[in-house]
């Protein structure tokens, strides 16, 4: 399920950054005195009651002002609100009640959002309770107060927060249907891809970087199967990133990745393999997703009898870290081998949704272990007692150990290997956890 989005909005130097700052555990954004100083959106993953979402920080919102930085930071936040299913609306109890808090109000309740009335600066509320009253002319019924600074007051504005997240319906719940999130750098050939798949210019194919702003959703019937693709925009290297509405892109494509299944990585031939798109791959890693890598433009590449396989070491070096990828050498102009595409989609699929017997898995892990000596340490020897599959997409599977600390990643990594070697497990991840247990005396 895709993880709840919740921005904190507000006019500047109301402690914006702070409240942030300090919800997430950790210095993020950049908190100074100066008006404006937070022109980046910047987001993070929050946890409250093992409830996660991102938390998004935006710029302050002034009315009434010609200043260029301060529209942009205007549009930007109005992008964080119409995507956001919470919204934390901060004011000052230091200022009081200004006319620029009474405009963002107006301005939140035409949204039809889930807005959080949040007073912040407030130290001692019995002290100063007589000087809030005033914020209840903005027209919201339950308001919460804090002190960022002092992280006073979050457990009962999380709790409201995370309060809205069961009633967010999760679209396209239909396990039935295939989501499919393509990424890639600008230009790679995502639009084409889709163009091709659906048959019809349904998305702007164009050589500017960055057509594709928003995610565009389209259902496909083929072979008595659907899926759902989802277009993302092109994500480009943090350090270029300048335009605001392009930050919020890399945030919708990481929210797309989150309700797929399985992504496809566009890489364009001509450029050659490059360290973004291994970036842009861990996305999909880091999600637990199937993913498939599609090489484009295959029709543009001078070749000899040795280029496919010079291009199959590069892939399997540059993404050494998702082995289980599986790849395919297209032309989205042309239409070479796109045929197969959703052939493999379907072989993914299926990988991601096997179901192996306990049995037969304990029967992998007695041979792997018989065959690779379990680790030890000071007079303590790492037994797996048995594993069970406990979940699919992506196939996950729990060893109970009777200890957990000796059980290294590069074991782990063996094992899996081993349940690679034996069900193939193509194109999809696979989790393995360890749980501890003693052994019955």
């Amino acid at each position: 399920m895709t993880k709840k989005i919740v921005s904190i909005v507000g006019r500047p130097n109301v402690g914006k950054s702070t409240l942030f700052n300090a919800i997430v555990g950790k210095r993020v954004s950049i908190v100074e005195d100066t008006r404006g100083v937070t022109r980046d959106r910047i987001y993070q993953d929050a946890n409250w009651l093992d409830k996660n979402f991102l938390l998004v920080d935006t710029g302050g919102i002034e009315n009434n002002t010609n200043d260029e930085m301060y529209n942009k930071i205007k549009e930007q936040t109005n992008i964080a609100i119409e995507t956001s299913n919470v919204i934390i609306f901060l004011v000052d109890a230091k200022d009081g009640l200004m006319e620029e808090d009474k405009n963002i109000a107006l301005m939140l309740r035409k949204s039809k959002k889930n807005v959080i009335l949040c007073i912040n600066k407030v130290d001692n509320y019995k002290k100063e309770k007589d000087n809030l009253y005033e914020f209840y002319e903005l027209g919201f019924d339950e308001i919460f107060y804090v002190s960022s600074i002092n992280k006073q007051g979050f457990g009962d504005l999380l709790d409201k927060v995370i309060s809205f997240f069961e009633e967010e319906i999760d679209e396209n719940e239909n396990e039935n249907i295939t989501k499919i999130c393509i990424i890639g750098k600008p230009n790679s050939g995502k639009s084409s891809l889709i163009n091709k798949l659906l048959d019809e210019n349904r998305s702007i194919v164009s050589n500017i970087s960055g057509t594709t702003r928003d995610s565009i959703d389209s259902y496909i019937k083929k072979n008595d199967k659907e899926y759902l693709i989802i277009d993302t925009a092109g994500i480009r290297r943090k350090s270029i990133i300048r335009d605001n509405i392009e930050k919020y892109s890399l945030l919708r494509t990481e929210m797309s990745v989150q309700k797929s299944d399985i992504c496809i990585l566009m890489i364009d031939a001509t450029e050659g393999i490059t360290e973004m798109d291994a970036h842009i791959a861990g996305i999909s890693h880091e999600n637990s997703k199937g993913i498939i890598i599609c090489i484009n433009k295959w029709d543009l590449i001078e070749k000899d009898n040795y280029t496919i396989y010079e291009y199959e070491k590069k892939i399997k070096k540059i993404f050494s870290f998702m082995p289980y990828a599986e790849y395919l050498f297209i032309s989205c102009k042309t239409g070479q081998r796109v045929n197969k595409l959703f052939e493999l989609i379907d072989i993914v699929r299926e990988n991601q949704l096997l179901r192996i017997s306990t049995g037969t898995l304990n029967e992998i892990i007695l041979q792997a272990t018989a065959m690779n000596t379990l680790p030890q340490d000071k007079g303590k020897q790492l037994k797996i007692f048995y594993g069970t599959q406990i979940g699919v997409s992506p196939p996950t599977i729990v060893l109970f150990v009777n200890y957990k600390k000796l059980m290294h990643f590069s074991y782990i990594r063996y094992l899996e290997n081993k349940f690679r070697d034996a069900f193939l497990f193509k194109g999809t991840p696979i989790k393995i956890i360890c749980r501890e247990r003693r052994e019955e005396s």
